[in-house]
């Protein structure tokens, strides 16, 4: 019987030859101690957060920071960003008045130059028609029978004249044609080179420079049609 009895493995020893590896060695050596099973089953993964979160560094849980702000960037004052929306909204709302403002000045502009050009006040007229010299360019035609002023009337002739199956009347609208065209050459060159004479005659100290091509690009058109409107009658010398 004492044989069989001291075979017998006692309880410390079934203790200690547990599983190999899940516990450190000479834990449950002591006779009569028991092991937790929460430290035999306990998972190393919840060990090793653990041990990551101590090393964490602590950080101020009091301190706040703007979610959009960019990290390392204090939390900008109520008071700084309001005035900084204010002054967007004041920047937005001034290009839009001044935006306004120049769209009133050009329209009250175009205005002011349809009724110098209805009227011939020099100080609203443009550019192009601005001066003395342009102002006596334009009277030279304006007083004076041209023959340019009378082209589209003709054309409209002449080509109804050359639609006509008529081998006659084409005949005579291509003669026409010829006509006009070289009496407007003519009149145009004639025209050219007195005012161009008259010109260094008044304004011998100004700019002449274009006012002869002016002219005649104003004889081209009728006179009822002419801009700025005529301000000389026909024979009256400017």
């Amino acid at each position: 019987m004492s044989r069989l009895h001291r075979s017998v493995p006692g309880p410390s020893s079934l203790q200690t030859t547990g599983v190999a590896g899940s516990f450190p060695t000479g834990l449950g050596s002591i006779p009569g101690e028991r092991l937790p099973l929460g430290f035999v089953f306990r998972s190393r993964a919840k060990d090793e957060k653990a041990s990551v979160a101590d090393k964490a560094p602590l950080t101020d849980s009091k301190q706040t920071r703007d979610p959009q702000a960019p990290k390392g960037r204090p939390t900008p004052k109520r008071s700084e960003a309001q005035s900084q929306r204010r002054s967007v909204a004041n920047t937005s709302s001034s290009r839009k008045d001044a935006a306004k403002r120049q769209r009133e000045e050009r329209r009250a502009q175009l205005e002011r130059q349809r009724q110098a050009l209805a009227g011939g006040d020099e100080r609203f007229l443009p550019v192009r028609d601005k001066g003395p010299v342009r102002k006596f360019a334009r009277d030279t035609i304006d007083s004076r029978f041209n023959v340019a002023e009378f082209f589209l009337p003709m054309a409209v002739v002449i080509l109804v004249l050359s639609m006509v199956r008529v081998g006659s009347l084409q005949t005579i609208a291509l003669l026409l044609w010829l006509v006009v065209i070289v009496l407007i050459v003519l009149d145009s060159l004639f025209t050219g080179l007195r005012l161009k004479k008259r010109l260094a005659e008044r304004f011998p100290d100004q700019n002449r420079r274009g006012a002869v091509a002016y002219a005649l690009m104003r004889s081209l058109q009728m006179r009822r049609l002419r801009l700025p409107k005529p301000q000389v009658k026909r024979g009256e010398r400017p």
